[in-house]
């Protein structure tokens, strides 16, 4: 056999091309701020959210700080936290868990603010809050060029993304005490929106509709998941609660939030189904 031939069987065979691309993806992948989109990532941003209500709601209820001083306190701790994001060189799990924590807070007062200390209702809240998120994306896609969830490198698209999380965690919290407040309750809500979780789940397994549009989709719908969940446990049982205390709740809900960032796979890159 030609020693030629032979060489260039070995070192161009399609499995050293295929490794050559697993290895690429991986660099790429390490390279974004963002963990990798897994069950973990979903189970961990389900507590943040819920974490995100009932920590909104014990500062703004519980201490009697109001709708709007409270806002403006959270507003100022995701300010900082991003700010320190932004600045990081590298995917940190705790320190991205921490600013989207600060986004969910900030969305719970925000919106209880919008919602009734402006007088916009839920509704009205709500399609405002539609309209930004929708503004935001709008201006990503025509900015970038892309709208991505899992690419996340450069500080222009870092920004973008913390914004429409930001809104989509605001307008989150509307459409879940909207739809609490509407007949179904707090546990009827919670289970709508897991409903829904299952639907888009069922969607990015069996159909090729995009994966971006399904995580934004899943993202947001999180967000009521978890204000319903909050609502459940410290709402007085008159409402339809448990009455938990917001304060005790809230420090469980980190414990649990920490120790799943502790014990599982926190790592940057994309969703795992992408790499096939």
């Amino acid at each position: 056999m030609d020693c030629k031939l032979a060489r260039f069987g070995l070192f161009d065979s399609p499995l050293r091309y295929d490794r050559e691309a697993r290895a690429a993806t991986d660099q790429w992948a390490a390279a974004s701020k963002v963990p990798e989109i897994a069950l973990a990532f979903w189970v961990i941003k389900i507590a943040a959210t819920t974490l995100g209500e009932t920590g909104g709601d014990a500062l703004s209820m519980s201490m009697h700080l109001g709708y709007l001083l409270s806002t403006v306190i959270f507003m100022a701790c995701f300010i900082v936290a991003l700010a320190i994001q932004v600045k990081a060189k590298a995917f940190h799990a705790y320190l991205y868990w921490t600013v989207i924590v600060t986004t969910t807070t900030v969305g719970t007062t925000m919106a209880d603010f919008a919602d009734r200390s402006l007088g916009a209702g839920y509704v009205g809240g709500s399609l405002i809050l539609f309209a930004l998120l929708l503004g935001v994306l709008a201006l990503w896609r025509f900015s970038v060029g892309a709208i991505s969830f899992s690419h996340i490198t450069s500080r222009k698209v870092e920004i973008f993304y913390w914004t429409t999380i930001l809104f989509s965690n605001t307008l989150g919290t509307a459409l879940g005490d909207f739809l609490a407040d509407s007949g179904p309750g707090y546990e009827g809500g919670a289970l709508v929106f897991a409903a829904g979780l299952t639907v888009i789940a069922a969607a990015y397994f069996f159909t090729k509709i995009s994966r971006t549009l399904l995580f934004w989709t899943a993202f947001i719908l999180t967000r009521p998941l978890g204000a319903t969940l909050g609502d459940l446990l410290t709402k007085p049982h008159a409402n339809g609660g448990l009455d938990l205390s917001r304060i005790s709740s809230s420090l469980v809900i980190a414990v649990f939030m920490v120790i799943c960032i502790r014990f599982t796979s926190q790592r940057a890159g994309d969703h795992p189904g992408a790499r096939t």
